[in-house]
């Protein structure tokens, strides 16, 4: 059993002490939000945000965190929609391109040698390569604060997912194989991504 000595204990606001900020390693690791949007102009944007996630069910609605005011959060204010495509293994490379800090005038789709595709439901396109894309809707913005009560320039964006797009050879007998599509998720440190995979497979039901 471990004591109080073997932990590492710290207070955010006065510094961890450690080479490298553990809080996103601990929170991890986290899906990618790979999120395209369009202004009203009609200029295409397309950038990950590792602050994602799912928030509900009915209806389904997903979520991510823009630290500071980027172009994807200036578009969805614009314009009230996005998308969400799903990261994978073959397209690690491709996402990790359209992080790239460009002006808002450069095409992320074409920095990332990536098909722009038409939705659905919005006017912003949807990775064609990505095995797997969500249209939203927005439904909320909200800036974060601070336990004090004092805003943080950070906003989250909520969106109603209104259509699906889920690639045929990834539905096994109607079921959707999360390892098949390899997905990639971001861990802490300055570099560090993780797969899954089908040997990270485990199973547990719920108590009744």
């Amino acid at each position: 059993m471990m004591s109080n000595d073997d932990f590492h204990y710290y207070e955010p606001a006065k510094g961890h002490g450690l080479p490298h900020d553990p809080f996103n390693a601990m929170v991890g690791p986290r899906p990618i939000g790979w999120i395209s949007s369009r202004d009203s102009k009609g200029q295409l944007n397309l950038a990950p945000y590792s602050f994602f996630n799912a928030f509900n069910y009915t209806p389904p609605i997903i979520g991510f965190a823009s630290i500071g005011a980027k172009d994807s959060l200036h578009n969805i204010r614009e314009t009230g929609e996005f998308g969400w495509n799903l990261a994978t293994r073959p397209l690690a490379e491709a996402m990790n391109q359209s992080c790239a800090m460009v002006p808002p005038e450069v095409n992320e789709f074409e920095l990332a040698g990536l098909t722009p595709t038409a939705s659905q439901r919005i006017a912003a396109p949807r990775v064609l390569e990505s095995p797997v894309s969500f249209e939203c809707k927005l439904t909320q913005i909200l800036q974060l604060q601070g336990a004090d009560g004092v805003p943080v320039p950070t906003w989250l964006v909520l969106g109603e997912v209104v259509g699906v797009y889920i690639a045929r050879h990834l539905l096994k007998d109607g079921i959707y194989d999360t390892a098949a599509a390899q997905p990639i998720l971001r861990g802490g440190g300055p570099a560090d991504y993780f797969a899954v995979t089908p040997d990270n497979l485990f199973r547990m039901f719920r108590p009744r």
